[in-house]
């Protein structure tokens, strides 16, 4: 892990994203890519043919943001790390997921309000486009965090070996904390399988891990979102780590809205992990 994106809309959410980033930074000796994304309407655009810089608006929140950025790279908790900021005019998931893979990213941190949702960092439904669909793995923040742990991580997912690579990106995450890693697979009603068949499922996913640190969970409850939301509060986990399909991104997995329920309702720390 040598570079972290924090996307930033100054909020105390955002905030909270970029203090874990710092502590993050200074202990794996981490770079840090703040990243503001001004994302005007189409309509606005279809009315000019000069650039986005020249557009009134676009100048606007360009210096409001320059003005924004100088406060907050003053923060004691940003001294001794190295930080890049940057302003760019795109819509907000699309120019994150670009310039995530052109920096080459290792980490995307963001902020929540927990259990009220997103309301400030992203308008509409740009944080869930930004879960749903990053390769590089994000680590959602649900509230100020005096001392971020993880060491006993939750490791959600279906075990269906199409996704295997999943833990992998998150026994890389769980050796930089020496994470006991809780994989969790949750029996609903209407898709249920045997403890049997469950444990050998799990198994066969983990085969050729060198991670040992792990203990193997099978959870029945009535939806996969409670499931996991229950045995994370049994076990007191210190964060919630859920494993995604490629293709269809978390919608494939947890059917329909069930993964950002997740992401809102959770009070602790929620990271995906994508093909």
């Amino acid at each position: 892990m040598k570079r972290i994106m924090v996307p930033t809309d100054f909020s105390d959410e955002a905030e909270y994203a970029t203090r874990v980033a710092a502590k993050f930074a200074k202990k794996f000796d981490c770079e840090i890519y703040l990243l503001h994304m001004i994302d005007l309407p189409v309509g606005e655009l279809d009315k000019m043919t000069p650039t986005y810089s020249e557009i009134p608006e676009a100048l606007f929140f360009m210096k409001l943001a320059a003005k924004n950025f100088n406060e907050l790279l003053e923060k004691d908790f940003l001294k001794d790390v190295t930080v890049h900021h940057s302003i760019k005019t795109n819509s907000t998931f699309q120019g994150i997921n670009e310039n995530a893979k052109a920096l080459d990213i290792d980490l995307i941190i963001m902020g929540s309000h927990g259990a009220t949702g997103f309301k400030e960092i992203f308008i509409g439904s740009n944080t869930e486009k930004v879960v749903r669909t990053s390769h590089i793995p994000v680590l959602v923040i649900k509230s100020t965090e005096n001392e971020f742990k993880a060491d006993n991580m939750i490791f959600a997912s279906d075990f269906n070996l199409d996704n295997k690579h999943t833990y992998t990106q998150a026994v890389k995450f769980a050796k930089k904390f020496n994470s006991t890693i809780h994989l969790l697979l949750v029996n609903t009603p209407n898709n249920f399988s045997t403890t049997k068949e469950s444990k050998e499922r799990i198994e066969s996913f983990i085969e050729n891990s060198d991670y040992t640190n792990f203990t193997i969970n099978i959870h029945n409850d009535d939806t996969v979102e409670k499931g996991i939301l229950n045995f994370a509060q049994q076990i007191n986990a210190d964060i919630i780590g859920i494993s995604t399909h490629g293709r269809q991104g978390i919608a494939h997995f947890f059917n329909g809205s069930i993964s950002e329920d997740i992401v809102n309702h959770a009070v602790r720390p929620v990271i995906t992990f994508k093909i």
